[in-house]
């Protein structure tokens, strides 16, 4: 380090440099010597002020644009009834049913789900798939819909993706139409326009469409995400329901769960084999976040038993 000398004297610093400057003398008055007036230069020449310009025209500064956010349609098809004696008979939940085992079953599945949703940076889509046909994937993703729905702030888009075996439209006792594929391999075919609004206002329904040999190759196109984005963009309360084709039967739902943001894996119980659900995982590697859906099981008695306690008195 550099050595310095020392400040000689007692003292702040305040006060040392009072010894040397004599500061109340100045204050005083005594510090400056008089003035002769004599002696000041003469005041220079005041010229009056020029009368102000007209002031100019001047246009309003450019307001800056607001970023353009893109919204969703709404949809505009025709309303058409669930038959709700048809969703009884096949065993599917009633929206204005008592509150039944499986009822409570979905409302902690859907609790569950929505909270994995809310911070997935993939949006709300969630795929509905199954190792083999016949393990209930088509069952699971209507009742899970249905659940959905009666959320309060929520609208629900249920997206028929099985498109070598279509029937959920029918399934619900609703008309098809132009669906899902039709606006893939047409680009004039507006996606909004091919949506089924229900009586229920938070569920509609999006058919499959026309039948294609090229259905992989479209849902792997860049136009499928372009599609799916004008479904929900600026509307973070839809979420898209997929009921995909089994993954060991056909290849669209592997590539379906590249566009979602969780995979529901359905596994029927006594049914689904370890091998079989072991190759299902691995074709949803590096896509969705895979869930697994148990369906068919039995409990016992000492289990869950949801329900009964709705069933000792009335809802109030």
């Amino acid at each position: 380090m550099n050595q310095h000398s020392s400040i000689k004297g007692r003292g702040s610093l305040i006060e040392r440099a009072t010894e040397i400057y004599d500061f109340n003398a100045a204050l005083r008055g005594r510090a400056a010597p008089a003035v002769d007036p004599t002696d000041l230069p003469p005041a220079p020449a005041v010229t009056p002020p020029a009368a102000p310009a007209p002031a100019a025209f001047v246009a309003d500064a450019p307001v800056a644009p607001t970023p353009f956010t893109p919204r969703a349609p709404d949809w505009t098809g025709p309303v058409q009834p669930i038959d709700r004696i048809k969703l009884a008979e096949a065993g599917f939940l009633r929206p204005d049913s008592a509150v039944t085992t499986m009822s409570e079953e979905f409302r902690l599945l859907k609790r569950d789900l929505l909270s994995q949703l809310r911070t997935n940076p993939r949006g709300n889509r969630i795929l509905v798939c199954s190792a083999h046909s016949g393990e209930g994937k088509t069952f699971c993703a209507i009742n899970l819909a249905l659940s959905l729905a009666a959320e309060k702030d929520r609208e629900i888009l249920l997206v028929d993706a099985d498109f070598g075996k279509p029937g959920i439209p029918a399934q619900l006792g609703l008309e098809g139409g132009r669906g899902l594929m039709d606006a893939l391999a047409d680009p004039l075919v507006a996606i909004e326009d091919c949506v089924i609004r229900t009586d229920m206002p938070s569920l509609s329904v999006l058919p499959a469409g026309q039948r294609s040999h090229d259905d992989t190759e479209y849902l792997a196109s860049a136009r499928t995400e372009q599609l799916l984005k004008r479904l929900t963009d600026g509307r973070p309360e839809r979420i898209i329901i997929f009921d995909s084709p089994p993954l060991l039967a056909a290849s669209p739902a592997a590539v379906l769960a590249s566009h979602a943001a969780i995979a529901l894996l359905v596994v029927r119980a006594d049914k689904t084999s370890e091998s079989a659900l072991r190759d299902a995982t691995g074709m949803l590697k590096g896509g969705a976040q895979v869930q697994l859906l148990l369906n068919a099981v039995r409990f016992n008695s000492g289990g869950r038993r949801f329900g009964s306690y709705y069933a000792k008195g009335e809802a109030q």
